[in-house]
């Protein structure tokens, strides 16, 4: 009988395990987004993070006969990368994110983890070069 849980036991471990890693660690997509950055905040209770959210061109509507434009909300786990997003907020970026089936708390609020950046334009002067 001891046998039989034990094997019970670590079959719902290995289950856990599974689990866990392709829900919170796994990357379930990847790619690139451009528009207008509008914010990035460190914020948090007990986990500091970066937040930031891009207005992309574009509008829908989340209701008949509305209009909105269209938000991408991400979270930035290298400094360095956040750092350089709030010194230039209001200008055009193209970031690469990769997205999680799941949210952990000390990397962010989001889905969504923006690990680079592609491009950087001021709308009303043209292109900048990344620094």
């Amino acid at each position: 009988m001891k046998k039989i849980l034990r094997i019970i036991l670590v079959i719902l471990l290995l289950g856990l395990g599974i689990f866990i890693y392709f829900r919170f660690f796994w990357v379930f997509g990847e790619g690139v987004k451009a528009g207008q950055l509008n914010y990035v905040v460190k914020k948090g209770y007990l986990f500091k993070t970066y937040e930031g959210t891009m207005i992309q061109t574009g509008f829908k509507g989340s209701t008949a006969g509305t209009i909105q434009s269209y938000e991408f909300k991400f979270s930035v786990v290298d400094e360095s990368i956040a750092n350089k997003l709030m010194s230039n907020s209001g200008k055009e970026f193209e970031l690469h994110y990769k997205e999680y089936s799941g949210v952990l708390p000390w990397r962010g609020n989001t889905a969504f983890i923006v690990d680079s950046i592609y491009s950087m334009r001021d709308p009303r002067s043209g292109a900048v070069p990344l620094q």
